[in-house]
């Protein structure tokens, strides 16, 4: 397998969000990549200026940055042509894409969705985060690193510029071949710009330490929130389906946690999140992760603090009641 590292450069609306586009928050300005062998070796570049044309002045931050002219991207190559050589490069062998951070997926298929690229990358999309990784190989899993940060810490020389899409790929690569990617490799993102479309589609990962589920599109939260496979807790160990010790509750509009036991492997804790996608489909991310009592404590801790929220909440509406009828 080929190993394909990515870094995008983009630009936004000068004006601020307000003006922009809505389905084009981020127009993409640069593409630079390398391509590495299974042995993490260089054996190939790519690297591309786009022309914009959605926002044709630069924001001042993508000026800062990146320390390139409008003069200078208007040389460049439409979008969709652009992209159509970035793939041929990418070539017919199989390869999976790597990135410092989730983003540049994101906003590289939502270019291609607006700019109307016929060729769609495979779904599920399976790609490997090296910020995520850096962070479990050398940190806590939670943490996430600057790419200066992680150049600092692993490479040997630090000498290529930074927010250059090419050289930050580069310098992504040098990360990854220095910090031992094959003992963290197991631990593969799943991009969700595409997400399910039906129950067949919805995708279930294991990994060594926890599980994680990404469900279909909804037309709208109430119909997700009534789907009671999406609320099922399963012993991603064992595989038996467990009877939950606290269910699931909302610890904010988003977010919801539940706490289960499994007989032979222990507490198991569970974090769900609701997200909607472009075409304003609401779908969930649940993860499932075994804990010991610490971990089974924060649960019943967060329990106890929106039960205490919501009975001081009774309380304030209560009393402003009173207080409108006097």
């Amino acid at each position: 397998m080929n190993y394909i590292v990515l870094d995008l450069e983009w630009n936004q609306c000068p004006y601020g969000k307000e003006e922009g586009v809505e389905k084009l928050p981020f127009e993409v300005i640069e593409i630079g990549a390398v391509k590495l062998n299974s042995k993490l070796n260089v054996i190939s570049e790519f690297q591309c200026y786009i022309k914009p044309q959605v926002y044709k002045e630069l924001h001042r931050v993508t000026s800062d940055l990146l320390k390139i002219s409008m003069k200078d991207l208007k040389k460049g190559l439409p979008f969709k042509t652009a992209m159509e050589s970035f793939l041929r490069w990418c070539g017919k062998e199989e390869y999976r894409f790597c990135t410092w951070g989730s983003m540049d997926l994101i906003e590289l298929q939502r270019n291609m969705t607006y700019f109307g690229v016929e060729d769609r990358l495979e779904f599920p999309l399976f790609y490997y985060d090296i910020q995520k990784l850096f962070s479990i190989r050398y940190e806590d899993g939670k943490i996430r690193r600057s790419l200066e940060f992680g150049a600092i810490y692993c490479c040997a020389k630090i000498d290529k510029k930074f927010h250059s899409a090419l050289c930050d790929a580069k310098y992504t690569a040098e990360v990854m071949k220095n910090m031992d990617f094959y003992s963290v490799n197991s631990y593969y993102s799943i991009d969700t710009y595409t997400i399910p479309d039906n129950s067949k589609e919805e995708i279930t990962a294991v990994y060594d330490k926890y599980s994680k589920y990404i469900s279909m599109g909804f037309d709208s939260r109430e119909e997700l929130m009534s789907c009671k496979r999406i609320f099922v807790t399963k012993c991603y160990v064992c595989n038996k389906i467990l009877r939950k010790k606290i269910r699931w509750f909302s610890y904010n509009n988003k977010m919801y946690y539940c706490l289960a036991n499994c007989s032979e492997h222990g507490y198991m804790k569970g974090r769900l999140r609701i997200r909607k996608d472009d075409n304003g489909r609401y779908y969930a991310i649940k993860i499932l992760k075994l804990t010991d009592e610490d971990g089974a404590l924060l649960i019943k801790e967060k329990k106890k603090e929106v039960k205490r929220k919501r009975i001081e909440k009774k309380k304030r509406d209560r009393n402003n009641s009173k207080m409108e009828e006097e």
